[in-house]
C-alpha cells in the first residue's frame, strides 16, 4: 500500500494519554487512547496494525469508524472540525516479531523467563496503540501502565515514574516528540546508575543472566558520552534520566528511544576482564551513537522520513568524534577508515544503489531505506567532509543554532545546510547536494597528458553502470596547496608536472586522509612514483592505497595480478589499519580459487609468507602492555597462517585448547573464536559439537555466543551442518535476532554453502513469516549474494529471487545483488587465470 498523503495534515495531535493493560499469560494488550488535536476537516484518520478496536468517542461522544486495513488505518467522521479530544478503546496481540510490545527470552539457571520491551521505529507504535504515526505528529505523552506483576520487577519508560495506583504505573509527561521513539520495557531486571556533571542520572539496564560487572563499561561509556555531547552541542541534555536496556530479543543493534535506548545485549554488556579491544570499541560507538541521536534525531528528527539521514548520518559520525574525545588512546578514527569507508565504497559502487536522500512513502519502502552503507556509512562520509571544510568551531556553532530554532520540533537537510552556512560563510548545500541527491561516487583519473597533471573525474561502478554524467563537488584534500580545494568541473590540469613534482618535493596524492567519498587512479607514472616512496607515507596513507587498487580492480579499471606483487610490502607493518587493508585485499584473491585446489594451495602458501613473520613477532597469547595496534592486528594475523594450513599454527591452536577444554569462556577473546574454529575444523566430533552448542545455550556473554557460532558454521562434518540446519527454526537455541550469522557462517562454508542455501529457498515462507516485518530481512539476500561467485549460482539466484522482485522493501535489494552476483562472476571469468598466475609466480 502506498500513503498518498500524510494523516497529520487533517489531524495535528498536541497531547497523548496511552493506558496500557499488558498480560504476558494470554499475551494480549487492553489499551485505551485519548488524543487531544486539531482536526482540520471532519474526515479524519489514525494510524492503527493489528489493532481489534470496540469504541470511538469524540469529545465524549461515539462516532463512526471504519477500520482500513490496507491503508493500516482507523477512519473516522466527525461531526466537525477543530479541537477535538478523541478517545479510542481497543485490544491487541503481543507479538513475536520483535516490533511493536513484545516479549525477550532468556533463562536464568535454567529457568525460562521473559522482559517486555518495545520496538516502535520505523512504523510499529501503531501496533500499540492508535496515533499519527508519522515523525511530523510530535505530541506530549502521558503512559499508565498495568501488567501482570510479580515482586521483583521494574518498569522503566521515557520518563521517570510519577506514582503506582492500584497497579497502575504511571510515568511523568513527556517532552514534544514522535511516536516512533516512545518506549518501555518490564521485568526482572537489574540496573547501575550514576550521574553526570549536570545532575542527568545514568542508568544501564539487563536481565539477571548477566554478572553485576558486565553493566560497568556502559554505564562508563554513557556517562561520559552524555558529558561530551552537552559541551559539543552546546546544548543541554533534555530530559531528567537517561537508561540503556538490553533486551535479550532485539531485531536492530540497538535504537535510541528518548531516554530508553534499547540494545541488543551484544552491543551494551561486556565482561570487562574478557573482552576484545575490537568489541569494547564496537559496543562504545553503538552506545556514543545511540546517544548522540538524543539530540540529532530525538530533540531535533527529521520531518519524514526522506531525511533518514539528518537522523542517522550525523549519528554515524558523532559516535567517532565522542569517543575520540572520550577515550582518545583508541585512535578510533582509524575503525572508521577500516569499516565505514569501506563498506560505504563498495555498496555505492553498485548501479542501482539508493542516494543519500531518497523520496519514499510506503511503510515497507521505509524500512527499506535503513541501508547501513549508505544512509550511516555514505552519510557519516560526508558529515567528516563537511567537518573538515568547517573546523569544529563553526560546526558547533551552527550546531548550537540548528538546535535553538527546531528543537521539540522537526527539520530539514535544506534547514541543517542554513545553519552550518550561517556559521561559516559557506554554501554546504551546494556542495552537500551533489553528494546527498545522487547515487554513487566517482573515480579521479590523476594522469599525466602532454606533461600536464591532468585530474578527471567520473563515476566509478563495480560491474556494469550507465554514465549518466553526474559531477560532484570534490572536496579534493590534494597535498598541492595551488590545486582547487573543491574539484567541482569534469576535468583540471594543475600545470607542468615536472614543476608540480619539484614544487611538491614529494609524490602527488589526492584525499589526503581519506576523508572525502571518492577513489584516486593514478596513471603508471604517478603510482610508482607513490609506491617509491611509500615507506615515508603514514598508516592511512598506505591502507587509502590498498583500498582503492582493491576497488579499482573490483571495477576491472585494473588487473588484480597487477596487485599481488605490492601485498609483501605491507605485511610487516605495525599499524593495524595497514594490516587491516592488507588482508581485506588478499582476502579477495580467495574468489578466484576453488576449494582445494592447487592455485588455493600456492594462495595458502601466499598467506603464509605474509603473516609468518608477524606472527613470529605476535605471538598467540597477548601480552601486558601490548600497543594497541599489536591487540587489533594479532586475530587478522593468526587468522592468515591458519587460512595458510600452517602446521605450527594448527597445532599451536589446539594446543591453547586443550590446555583450556574445562574452561573454553576464560580463553582471551581475541583469539577465542580463531581457537574454537580451528578446533572444530581439523579435530572436530559429534561430543565437540554438542559440548559447544550447550555453551552456546547456556552463555549470557553475546560476545562467546559469537565465537561459538563461528566455530560451528565452519565443521566441514556434513552430519553436523544438517544438525545446525535444523536448529535454524529452533528459537530456544537460535534466537531469530541471530539467525542471519548462523545462515551466513553456514553458506560461506563450502562444505554447507548447499545446504544453507536449499533451507533459504525452502523455508523462505517460514523466514518472511518470522522476521518479514524486521527492517533486518532484506539483508538475508544480500547475505546470499555476498557469497555466490559461480554462473550457476547466480541462475539459481535469479530463478528464486525474481519472481520476487516487485515486493515492498526488496525490490532494490533484489536488483542490486543479481548485479552484484553477476559483476563477480564476470570478473572471476575474466581475471582467474592472471589472477592465480600471478600468487603462482609470487610464491615461487
Amino acid at each position: 500500500m502506498t500513503e498518498s498523503n500524510h494523516f497529520y495534515e487533517t489531524f495535528q495531535p498536541s497531547h497523548y494519554d496511552l493506558y496500557l493493560d499488558i498480560n504476558r499469560g494470554t499475551k494480549l494488550i487492553s489499551g485505551k487512547t485519548t488524543i487531544t488535536g486539531n482536526a482540520s476537516q471532519t474526515a479524519i484518520a489514525l494510524h492503527q496494525k493489528f489493532l481489534d478496536v470496540s469504541a470511538v468517542e469524540a469529545d465524549g461522544a461515539a462516532v463512526d469508524f471504519k477500520l482500513d486495513q490496507s491503508a493500516e488505518a482507523i477512519r473516522i467522521n466527525l461531526k466537525q472540525a477543530g479541537e477535538t479530544r478523541l478517545t479510542v478503546t481497543y485490544t491487541a496481540p503481543l507479538t513475536d516479531s520483535m516490533m511493536g510490545i513484545y516479549p525477550s527470552y532468556y533463562e536464568v539457571n535454567g529457568e525460562k523467563k521473559q522482559i517486555i520491551g518495545t520496538q516502535f521505529e520505523t512504523t510499529f507504535a501503531r501496533q500499540a496503540f492508535p496515533s499519527i504515526d508519522e515523525p511530523e505528529a510530535k505530541a506530549t505523552f502521558d503512559l499508565a501502565i498495568k501488567f501482570d506483576e510479580h515482586p521483583g520487577e521494574t518498569i522503566i519508560s521515557n520518563m521517570p515514574e510519577v506514582r503506582t495506583e492500584d497497579g497502575v504505573h504511571y510515568f511523568d509527561t513527556t517532552m514534544k516528540m514522535s511516536t516512533y521513539l516512545i518506549a518501555f520495557a518490564f521485568g526482572e531486571l537489574q540496573s547501575k546508575q550514576t550521574k553526570t556533571k549536570s545532575g542527568v542520572t545514568v542508568g544501564v539496564f539487563g536481565t539477571k543472566a548477566h554478572k553485576a560487572n558486565e553493566l560497568n563499561f556502559a554505564l562508563d561509556i554513557a556517562k561520559r558520552s552524555i558529558e561530551f555531547y552537552e559541551d559539543f552541542y552546546q546544548t543541554p541534555y533534555p530530559l531528567p534520566h537517561s537508561w540503556q536496556l538490553a533486551l535479550p530479543d532485539f531485531s536492530a543493534g540497538a535504537m535510541e528511544n528518548w531516554g530508553l535506548v534499547t540494545y541488543r545485549e551484544a552491543y551494551l554488556l561486556l565482561d570487562p576482564d574478557n573482552t576484545s579491544l575490537e568489541m569494547k570499541q564496537q559496543v562504545a560507538t553503538v552506545i556514543a551513537h545511540e546517544l548522540a541521536h538524543q539530540w540529532f534525531g530525538d530533540l531535533v528528527t527529521m520531518k519524514w522520513w526522506d531525511d533518514l539521514w539528518l537522523n542517522e548520518s550525523f549519528a554515524n559520525m558523532m559516535e567517532y568524534v565522542a569517543i575520540d574525545a572520550i577515550q582518545p588512546d583508541w585512535h578510533i578514527w582509524e575503525l572508521f577508515q577500516t569499516s565505514e569507508a569501506p563498506m560505504a565504497l563498495n555498496r555505492d559502487a553498485t548501479d542501482g544503489v539508493q542516494s543519500v536522500h531518497v523520496q519514499v512513502e510506503d511503510p515497507a519502502e521505509i524500512d527499506a531505506l535503513f541501508d547501513s552503507a549508505i544512509v550511516y556509512a555514505k552519510g557519516a562520509r560526508m558529515l567528516v567532509m563537511v567537518r573538515s571544510l568547517l573546523g569544529d568551531d563553526a560546526l558547533r556553532k551552527g550546531l548550537k543554532k540548528y538546535f535553538e530554532a527546531h528543537q521539540y520540533g522537526n527539520a530539514t537537510g535544506a534547514d541543517l545546510w542554513s545553519a552550518l552556512g550561517a556559521a561559516s560563510n559557506l554554501d554546504i548545500g551546494a556542495i552537500m547536494n551533489s553528494w546527498l541527491e545522487q547515487p554513487g561516487y566517482p573515480v579521479v583519473d590523476a594522469q599525466i597528458v602532454n606533461g600536464q597533471l591532468t585530474l578527471k573525474q567520473h563515476q566509478f561502478f563495480i560491474g556494469d553502470g550507465k554514465d549518466a554524467g553526474r559531477q560532484w563537488q570534490i572536496p579534493l584534500n590534494s597535498n598541492d596547496s595551488q590545486a582547487p580545494a573543491i574539484f567541482k568541473d569534469k576535468q583540471i590540469s594543475l600545470g607542468q608536472y615536472d614543476d608540480v613534482r619539484s614544487r611538491l618535493g614529494e609524490p602527488f596524492r589526492a584525499n589526503v586522509g581519506n576523508n572525502s567519498h571518492f577513489i584516486v587512479r593514478y596513471d603508471e607514472t604517478l603510482l610508482n612514483d607513490i609506491l617509491a616512496h611509500l615507506d615515508d607515507f603514514d598508516a592511512i596513507t598506505q591502507l587509502q592505497l590498498m583500498q582503492d587498487l582493491r576497488l579499482l580492480a573490483e571495477g576491472q579499471q585494473i588487473s588484480y595480478a597487477s596487485v599481488v606483487p605490492l601485498l609483501k610490502r605491507f605485511a610487516d607493518s605495525n599499524a593495524a589499519v595497514v594490516i587491516t587493508a592488507l588482508y581485506t585485499l588478499a582476502n579477495n584473491f580467495k574468489k578466484f580459487v576453488s576449494p582445494d585446489s592447487t592455485e588455493e594451495k600456492h594462495l595458502q602458501q601466499l598467506f603464509d609468507q605474509l603473516s609468518a613473520a608477524q606472527v613470529k613477532r605476535l605471538g598467540w597469547l597477548p601480552v601486558a602492555g601490548e600497543s594497541i595496534d599489536d591487540q587489533l592486528s594479532r586475530p587478522m594475523i593468526l587468522s592468515a597462517a591458519l587460512y595458510a594450513q600452517n602446521e605450527d599454527a594448527i597445532a599451536a591452536a589446539h594446543q591453547i585448547f586443550q590446555d583450556n577444554q574445562a574452561k573454553l569462556a576464560t580463553l582471551s577473546a581475541d583469539i577465542r573464536g580463531l581457537i574454537l574454529s580451528n578446533e572444530v575444523k581439523h579435530y572436530g566430533s559429534a561430543k565437540l559439537y554438542d559440548q559447544l552448542l550447550a555453551d552456546y545455550q547456556s552463555t549470557a556473554d553475546g560476545s562467546y555466543k559469537a565465537n561459538i557460532r563461528a566455530a560451528l558454521t565452519s565443521t566441514p562434518d556434513v552430519d553436523l551442518i544438517a544438525k545446525t540446519i535444523g536448529e535454524f527454526e529452533n528459537a530456544d537455541i537460535v534466537k531469530p535476532q541471530d539467525l542471519r550469522g548462523w545462515f551466513r557462517g553456514v553458506l560461506a562454508n563450502p562444505k554447507g554453502e548447499q545446504a544453507a542455501w536449499d533451507w533459504l529457498r525452502t523455508d523462505w515462507q517460514w523466514l518472511e513469516d518470522t522476521v518479514g516485518g524486521d527492517m533486518e530481512f532484506s539483508t538475508y539476500i544480500t547475505v546470499t549474494a555476498g557469497i555466490f561467485k559461480t554462473a550457476d549460482r547466480l541462475v539459481e539466484f535469479k530463478t528464486f529471487f525474481e519472481p520476487k522482485i516487485n515486493t515492498p522493501g526488496l525490490t532494490r535489494e533484489i536488483t542490486m545483488d543479481i548485479k552484484v552476483i553477476e559483476s563477480r562472476v564476470a570478473l572471476i571469468e575474466a581475471e582467474q587465470n592472471a589472477v592465480n598466475q600471478a600468487v603462482a609466480d609470487e610464491v615461487k
